[in-house]
């Protein structure tokens, strides 16, 4: 037990697989022995016991002058031999397939249990008859008797069972070797490493696997990396405002003033809102319940509420995530107008499915190559991590994250016009 529990899956699909076959072989042999070699046997055996007979019959009614020539086309034809028992000596019988059933089918037709015997320096097998007042001896060749055994069918049959065999190995191999490396990939991936690109190739649920699984560990690399960044951002951001605090309490000491006491209530509220930035980002990996929400009055009031221009579009009643959209929309339209060069706009389009909201601005965009990179954490276009330029990267990157954990899809394009659109597509 303990060894079939170490065996791999390719390993015991190939016990199993052989363990099933060598039963089938064997199943198919006793078919075939009952049903068509022992049946064939028992006839031959039975019409070897009627020439015996017939034969012997023959011998006694003849002439004794025309008994020699009887005897010679005996021997030409079937390889019979009839003679008057003679004083020799006997030995048992050299053993021969099917040997019981033409000793069964001679007992049953002379009516006394018959058993066969060999002489020194002879082939063949004797058996004595009574008949007519003369007790004869009756010798035949075993060989050109008995029945054969279908070897050229065995012989096809085995090896048809054994390339099907091969083949089932062969295909559990295609399906084993790729899970085996996945779940090497897999151990790679427990233990904080990228593991290598799994080929995404072969049957389509495999292909559909590979695929998946490079996603997941893309996934998780990306995880874990925005966890490091995220560290590191926490430190560098509020070690400035930590030395301004200790720098002012050495100067409240000696020297008391109400202005420097609110700056350092400042900074007290910008470590609060930094640390809730880094919380709310590191919590976003669960999806949030949907509800159905009338979208167009669910924008138009958002847009209010920012100063945005509002397209109006129709009733669209779908179902969302209100508080994950809330969040991604106040993000996006928070940019346009910070970025936005004081025109900005949010449009609902809801034709057909996915439903997609965009928000419109006009300011000078993003460069081509930097699009993808501004949804990572802490990415700044420009160098600074002051709040007066843009605060501290991480909007971006939290629209990025609830949009996935939702199962919906952001996206950053400039637009020909000028400007930048952002794009969410639900669903």
């Amino acid at each position: 037990m303990k060894r079939w529990r170490g065996l791999t899956l390719y390993g015991r699909t190939v016990l199993i697989l052989g363990f099933a076959f060598l039963l089938f072989e064997l199943l198919s042999y006793q078919v075939v022995q009952r049903t068509l070699i022992l049946p064939v046997a028992d006839r031959s055996a039975k019409d070897l016991a009627g020439l015996i007979i017939l034969s012997v019959q023959t011998w006694v009614e003849l002439p004794p002058v025309t008994r020699p020539a009887f005897e010679e086309e005996l021997a030409r034809r079937h390889g019979l031999r009839v003679i008057p028992e003679q004083a020799v000596a006997r030995e048992p019988a050299p053993g021969f397939a099917f040997r019981a059933q033409i000793e069964k089918a001679l007992s049953q037709r002379l009516g006394f249990p018959v058993r066969l015997y060999g002489t020194p320096g002879s082939r063949a097998v004797w058996l004595d008859v009574p008949m007519g007042g003369w007790m004869l001896q009756v010798g035949f060749f075993p060989n050109r008797y008995a029945v054969h055994l279908p070897l050229a069918a065995i012989v096809l049959f085995s090896l048809g069972t054994f390339l099907t065999l091969m083949t089932a190995i062969l295909l559990m191999q295609r399906v084993t070797v790729p899970l085996a490396r996945a779940a090497r990939a897999a151990q790679e991936v427990g233990a904080g490493r990228l593991p290598e690109h799994l080929p995404e190739t072969g049957p389509r649920e495999l292909a559909d696997l590979a695929r998946r699984f490079n996603r997941m560990a893309r996934e998780v690399r990306e995880l874990l990396d925005n966890r490091t960044t995220l560290l590191a951002g926490i430190s560098h951001d509020l070690r400035t405002p930590l030395t301004r605090l200790g720098l002012a309490l050495e100067m409240q000491r000696e020297m008391p003033d109400p202005a420097r006491l609110a700056r350092m209530a400042a900074d007290l509220e910008e470590m609060n809102g930094l640390i809730q930035g880094y919380l709310e980002l590191a919590r976003l990996s669960q999806p949030e319940p949907v509800e159905l929400v009338d979208l167009d009055a669910w924008l138009a009031e958002r847009a209010a509420r920012h100063g945005a221009r509002y397209v109006a579009g129709q009733p669209c009643r779908t179902e969302v995530a209100p508080g994950a959209l809330g969040r991604i929309v106040d993000n996006l339209l928070e940019n346009a107008r910070r970025y936005g060069d004081g025109g900005f706009e949010l449009r609902l389009v809801c034709a057909g499915r996915p439903v997609v909201i965009e928000v419109l601005d006009r300011g000078p965009g993003i460069p081509a190559d930097e699009l993808g990179r501004v949804f990572r954490p802490f990415y700044r276009l420009e160098s600074s991590r002051a709040k007066a330029t843009g605060g501290t990267g991480l909007g971006l990157a939290i629209v990025r994250q609830l949009a996935e954990a939702q199962g919906w899809k952001i996206e950053l394009e400039n637009r020909p016009q000028g400007g930048l659109a952002a794009r969410v597509s639900l669903g």
